[in-house]
């Protein structure tokens, strides 16, 4: 017989990620003997449980099928000749992080045990196999794996509410202080260009004023989406504080963030509101751009972008200015 054996309901092997789920028919189970009538007859009574088998009679053959066929669980046996559960074991937990292993053994002594942990296994199970016993501990590696998962997609989320704006969805002013030194230390490391914009919605209050926060955060959400979808994947967006915005540019010199600018400046002067029935309103935005001097300190490098809103502000509003550290203010 060839040393691996594929799944005896022809159309089940499926190569996608593993699938964290307590439906059997998505459960994938690998099972690893050197003694095939053990294999076929774990094989058989998990087919019969439900569950999406397949075999292999070593552990090169394992190793050689999840290259290929990612797993929800291995089961193997610890004596095989070659690679045998133990190095298996090992091998997986190190290639193949999402895949859990059940180790069978024949031995009852506490060092067995103890090894095939340290080596990464999930569980344990003696020989003689009872299928019922297998079966049990097979659920309960399944439960903690669906466990697992939702822990992680909690975190996940937790983790993204951490560093996001609730109502615009941009990051937050913490997000961006921890950002902005990211990339200010690798404009540093290979001196590459780093351009940052501060944006300040015109006259907002006064919008507020007329039409009421409702309305006003509506403009924010709008404002927040423009500017998202002017900008690259590696461009990142910010709520800075109430109605500014600011928007980190790697790999961007002055000039061509102007361009940016001027694009995102543009498409929000162009945008129409309708805070009220038959009332139309235009919001304009002043924006400030300057560029990261190398070595210069990061407080340093935001006070110049605020500056140079603020001179955006003096000059009129619904523009773009700039300020450099090796030239005096432009004229706008």
């Amino acid at each position: 017989m060839s040393s691996l054996a594929l799944d005896p309901k022809p159309g089940h092997r499926d190569t996608g990620a593993p699938v964290v789920s307590p439906d059997p028919e998505n459960t994938q189970i690998l099972i690893v003997d050197d003694d095939e009538i053990i294999t076929e007859s774990i094989n058989e009574f998990m087919v019969r449980s439900g569950y999406r088998s397949f075999m292999a009679h070593s552990g090169e053959a394992a190793l050689e099928f999840l290259a290929t066929s990612p797993v929800d669980v291995v089961i193997t046996d610890i004596m095989m000749p070659g690679l045998d559960g133990l190095e298996l074991t090992d091998q997986i937990r190190s290639l193949h992080h999402n895949t859990d292993v059940i180790v069978m053994t024949g031995y009852g002594g506490d060092y067995s045990y103890e090894e095939a942990i340290q080596k990464g296994a999930s569980d344990f199970v003696f020989k003689p196999i009872r299928f019922e016993e297998l079966l049990l501990r097979l659920k309960r590696v399944l439960n903690e794996r669906r466990l697992k998962h939702e822990r992680a997609e909690m975190l996940s989320r937790l983790k993204q509410l951490a560093i996001t704006d609730d109502l615009t969805r941009l990051y937050n002013s913490r997000h961006f202080y921890n950002q902005l030194e990211l990339e200010v230390d690798r404009s540093n490391r290979y001196n590459n260009p780093l351009s940052l914009l501060l944006m300040d919605i015109d006259h907002f209050k006064n919008y507020n004023d007329a039409f009421g926060h409702l309305e006003g955060n509506k403009v924010l959400v709008r404002i927040g989406q423009i500017i998202r979808s002017l900008l690259r994947k590696m461009d990142s967006a910010y709520r800075y504080g109430g109605e500014e915005f600011t928007v980190i540019l790697p790999e961007t010199n002055g000039q061509e963030a102007r361009t940016v600018a001027e694009r995102i400046n543009a498409a929000i002067e162009s945008e129409t509101y309708y805070p009220a029935p038959g009332t139309e309103a235009r919001i304009t935005i002043s924006i400030g751009l300057t560029e990261y001097e190398t070595r210069e300190d990061i407080k340093t490098f935001i006070s110049r972008s605020d500056k140079a809103m603020y001179k955006s502000k003096l000059a009129g509003r619904n523009r773009v200015s700039t300020i450099f550290v090796e030239d005096t203010p432009d004229q706008n």
